[in-house]
């Protein structure tokens, strides 16, 4: 049997996330994931391997989605302009794709697999974080003139914490308000630029 198509892969993984969301995770199988997405159970196994498989292909998607956003705005050259764009990518992804947003925001790993995550996927966890770690580093290095502990600490507090705040706020609404955007964006960029050296 071959693998399916990507259409039917994000069919797949978009049922899994509904019922991992709407039930738990622990409620949810594999024969629950091919009725919702209408995938032979065979389709699954032979794609995912178990549960396991696709509960965590469908929260590495939605990380990798989170993840295009965000360092896709990080390229500016002012280290405040490049926080501020990496925060506001944050609540766009919410804006955009709530149902990842959730995901990401309400289960973690140890949430979503039986026996906990293992070496190898902390390990593709770290190659996917590492981009966004170097742009969190260069921020910090532009402002304090050093990437230390306290320094990155400080930036992911208004890069990272300030948007993850917000969409946790607002994560069951029936969408993200209006002025989240803008209250975000002067929040994060008052607080980079007290760091300025």
């Amino acid at each position: 049997m071959a693998p399916p198509r990507k259409h039917d892969t994000d069919v797949i993984l978009d049922a899994a996330r509904a019922l991992a969301l709407a039930d738990g995770p622990r409620a949810v199988s594999v024969a629950a994931i091919a009725k919702a997405s209408g995938a032979p159970v065979g389709t699954l196994y032979h794609r995912f391997g178990n549960r396991n498989g696709v509960l965590t292909a469908a929260w590495i998607r939605a990380l990798d989605r989170f993840q295009q956003r965000t360092l896709a705005a990080a390229d500016h050259t002012d280290p405040v302009e490049a926080g501020v764009a990496m925060a506001g990518a944050a609540v766009r992804f919410g804006r955009e794709l709530p149902e990842d947003a959730r995901l990401l925001l309400e289960l973690r790993p140890r949430d979503l697999l039986d026996g906990g995550p293992d070496a190898e996927f902390r390990a593709r966890l770290d190659r996917m974080n590492a981009p966004l770690i170097e742009h969190l580093r260069r921020v910090a290095r532009d402002l304090f003139g050093t990437d230390g502990h306290r320094e990155i600490d400080a930036v992911s507090r208004a890069v990272v914490d300030l948007p993850y705040a917000a969409l946790r706020r607002h994560a069951h609404a029936p969408a993200l308000p209006d002025w989240v955007d803008a209250d975000l964006a002067c929040a994060t960029r008052t607080l980079l630029e007290s760091y300025r050296r």
